[in-house]
């Protein structure tokens, strides 16, 4: 469906076109329009309450709660109960507390936008336009409302999300743009014609919706939880089977039954991962990092390469003005005075800014008047403006890239090689340059000169480079300028000096140029120079072709297509609408040290997330296998239903700590390795079963204990080990040592265990109670098999250390045969 060219739903008054809304009646309208956002579905408190007694896993746990109370097992019937409620108020906690992080994540998102009020021009939130504001849009905006063209040469339009148009459109003054629209060319000035739910955008609404995509952690994760199930259910029938061929009361047998099931499968499993991954997301906007994709945060952590821009990135943005080469201007001062013209001093633009701060242009342009501007693109790679001056004669000023320039300017082969030496000489000293030339009345194009800009390196630049290449991260320049001037602030900050033209490398097109040794070529280079944004499309595809995880820089509209193709896209700070939108990371502030820091803050979300999946495997091998198990082998319950349901609740409130644990941050890129998972989790629980199976048999033919005791013994082994295993298994090296787990995770590890505990030496008509001394001797005996857990796991991770490095070849063989462009 295409929309009308010209539509708007209120007619802008007199006033509105003119100075813009006062605020009074910008408050007024406010009042009968409402704020300028698509209306969104809000679930009540009580409806997500609900939600969390509904399901597989509730099912499970209300069916249990039922038999109990036929067969009359009320201690039973009030526990199960109390396990229901608890993980009812865990988990909507839980969601309560990642819904409030990713909404303070939205606030920072918003989208802002260029409004004139008061005959003001100011920045604000898209959601506080008003129909008849008087809007600003240029080149990389997201088209904030729907607006009534008004003033300006011609706009072209991607209205693809909204129309299904393939190709931009040109709309001109008295035509409609739609909210939710790309500004690919141009600036002009529109009235605001329709907000909110009244916008073309909001009648499509279906248009607006977006589906989550898993990460693939997520998915792996989730992919261990259906292996935990399956394990755990087929465990449950073998001893379902057993024992009621051995006679044991099927009631009894179904309550336990449902009871080990639920107990075994990791129901906090959702809870822990959307709290750790919001909270991380929180944690990285803290790092003027902000994560607009929450799937992101794995690739981050994964990213071994990070193609990024010069300007902003690595220098400051912070253009000054160097001695100029003079053509047919008369001096420095007409040479500034030309560049002004083809400038605008409040759009933000550094280089604008660097014109209009140059000595004695101040009030220079006064007496002259705008007929007309064509802002910089990258496409045109220059600016226009046409002028009338005081006497009334027409002028028209241009500045760009000096190639553009001289062209546009016709020069002579003398005037162009002098131009070109010079360049080159500024490019040496890490220069930028810029051609200015200008034109009276009908006349043809006379190059004025061109000006010297130099851009400083950031005083952090270099250090944080070499940190970025200790965490196992290679750093690529990607920049348009010149290659003589990327080897120059290359070479000054350590990144090297192997800096190549992206069109020697791409050719004519970054697609067309793939070939068997683009990737291999690719990825020798030190950076990238007189890039346009096709390359950078072609960068990243070979990189990635070659096995890489690459994050790239952008800011500009053209740069969409590259940063979804990446691994990671990163938005620079200032980047325009359309790059943000694209991007997964969006940064506030600018310099690599931001996105240094957000990869090392995405490594230790990684690590937690790591450890939960490992311990989860872990404690489901150590308590379904041992239980199961120990039936068969002894014919008696090990431990009682009621006992499972309490470990449940000692167990589960550590876990949820875990999106607040410290963790190492690993040296190197790190991505989800499940064979390494698996080994080691299964090896800890398998070791963590043999040590129950030594504790039931010095309890049961050792000690000679009856067995509401042996069963009493279980349960603190199993509680005090439980715990003492989540701290095993969220480090790679000895538990003991640094970094020490967080204060909130060993404080709720020590109250429940001291709960345990308690129970177990007062007994409360739950459990059986044993002496202090026997306590004593379960507290001893667990910690000394955690420290044999321990070294288990630490000689796994040496072996799997060792077979690393094959295993990395085999991959790496693997893939060079399956993505023939990697070879």
């Amino acid at each position: 469906m295409t929309p009308p060219a010209s539509s708007p739903a209120v007619a802008p008054d007199a006033p509105a076109r003119a100075e813009g809304l006062t605020e009074a009646e910008v408050a007024r309208r406010r009042t009968q329009f409402g704020p300028n956002r698509l209306p969104e579905t809000h679930e009540s408190l009580a409806r997500k309450l609900l939600r969390y007694f509904w399901g597989p896993i509730p099912w499970m746990i209300e069916i249990a709660a039922i038999l109990s109370a036929v067969v009359r097992h009320w201690a039973d019937f009030t526990i199960i109960t109390l396990l229901l409620l608890f993980n009812a108020g865990v988990g909507f906690w839980q969601e309560y507390k990642a819904s409030s992080a990713l909404d303070a994540l939205k606030k920072q998102l918003a989208l802002r936008c260029r409004v004139r009020r008061d005959g003001q021009w100011r920045e604000i939130d898209a959601a506080d336009l008003v129909p008849g504001d008087v809007v600003r849009v240029r080149l990389g905006d997201i088209v904030p409302a729907d607006l009534e063209l008004l003033d300006g040469d011609y706009l072209s339009v991607d209205q693809s999300a909204l129309t299904g148009e393939s190709l931009p459109v040109d709309r001109k003054a008295g035509d409609a743009i739609y909210s939710g629209s790309i500004v690919r060319q141009g600036e002009m000035i529109g009235v605001v014609s329709a907000t909110g739910a009244q916008t073309y955008l909001g009648k499509t609404a279906q248009l607006v919706q977006k589906a989550g995509a898993v990460s693939h952690f997520q998915k792996a994760v989730l992919a261990i939880g259906d292996y935990l199930i399956y394990v755990s259910l087929a465990l449950v029938a073998v001893l379902v089977l057993v024992e009621l061929g051995r006679g044991l009361p099927w009631l009894d047998l179904m309550q336990f039954a449902l009871i080990l099931t639920v107990a075994s499968i990791p129901v906090a499993m959702p809870a822990v991962l959307s709290v750790t991954m919001a909270l991380g997301a929180l944690a990285l906007s803290k790092e003027k990092a902000i994560v607009s994709k929450l799937e992101s945060i794995e690739e981050m952590a994964a990213v071994d390469v990070l193609c990024s821009d010069k300007t902003g990135t690595l220098t400051e943005n912070r253009l000054t003005l160097g001695e100029p080469l003079l053509v047919g201007a008369a001096d420095a001062g007409a040479l500034n005075l030309h560049a002004a013209l083809a400038s605008q001093s409040d759009n933000g633009d550094a280089i604008d800014q660097a014109v209009f701060a140059a000595p004695g242009l101040s009030g220079a342009l006064d007496g002259f008047t705008r007929k007309r501007f064509v802002p910089f693109d990258p496409v045109s790679k220059r600016s226009e403006g046409d002028w009338t001056d005081a006497a009334g004669q027409a002028i028209a000023a241009a500045k760009g890239a000096p190639q553009v320039i001289l062209d546009l300017a016709a020069v002579d082969t003398a005037t162009r090689a002098k131009a070109e030496d010079w360049i080159a000489a500024q490019a040496a000293r890490g220069f930028r340059t810029l051609g200015v030339a200008s034109r009276e009345g009908d006349g043809a194009w006379r190059l004025d000169g061109i000006l010297a800009l130099y851009d400083p390196p950031r005083a952090d630049s270099a250090q944080t480079i070499a940190q970025a290449r200790e965490h196992g991260i290679t750093v690529k320049m990607v920049t348009g300028d010149n290659v003589a001037i990327a080897r120059e602030i290359a070479g000054q900050l350590g990144i090297g000096r192997n800096i190549e033209s992206a069109d020697k490398v791409f050719g004519d097109g970054a697609r067309a140029a793939a070939g068997p040794d683009l990737a291999e070529r690719v990825g020798a280079t030190d950076g990238f120079a007189q890039v346009f944004p096709e390359h950078k499309y072609g960068i990243v595809k070979a990189l990635q072709d070659a096995g890489h995880r690459v994050a790239m820089t952008g800011d500009g509209v053209n740069d969409a297509p590259a940063l979804k193709q990446a691994d990671v896209g990163i938005a620079v700070s200032g980047a325009t609408d359309a790059a943000r939108a694209a991007a997964a990371l969006i940064l506030t502030e600018p310099g690599l040290s931001t996105i240094v820091k957000a990869v090392e803050e995405a490594r230790r979300i990684f690590e937690r997330m790591n450890a939960y999946a490992t311990y989860r495997i872990t404690e489901t091998i150590r308590i379904m296998v041992f239980v199961v198990l120990a039936m068969l082998a002894y014919g008696f319950y090990p431990i009682t239903a009621v006992m499972i349901i309490l470990l449940a609740f000692f167990n589960d409130v550590p876990i949820m700590t875990i999106a607040y644990d410290r963790t190492a941050l690993d040296p190197r890129p790190v991505r989800w390795d499940m064979r390494r998972v698996l080994t080691a989790s299964t090896v800890m629980g398998l070791t963590g079963t043999a040590g129950s199976f030594l504790m039931l048999y010095l309890a049961v033919d050792w000690l000679h204990l009856p067995m509401a005791k042996v069963q009493t013994y279980i349960f603190l082994k199993m509680a005090v080990a439980g715990h003492l295993t989540l701290f095993v298994a969220r480090s790679r090296d000895a538990y003991w040592r640094k970094p020490y787990p967080a204060p909130v995770m060993i404080w709720s590890a020590l109250l429940t265990k001291v709960a345990a505990t308690l129970l177990c030496a007062w007994g409360l008509g739950l459990v059986t109670p044993i002496s202090w001394p026997e306590i004593g001797l379960i507290w001893g005996y667990s910690i000394a098999w955690s420290l044999l857990t321990d070294a288990a796991k630490r000689t796994v991770y040496r072996h799997l250390d060792l077979a690393a490095p094959r295993h990395r070849r085999f991959l790496g063989l693997l893939h060079r045969r399956t993505h023939p462009a990697a070879r």
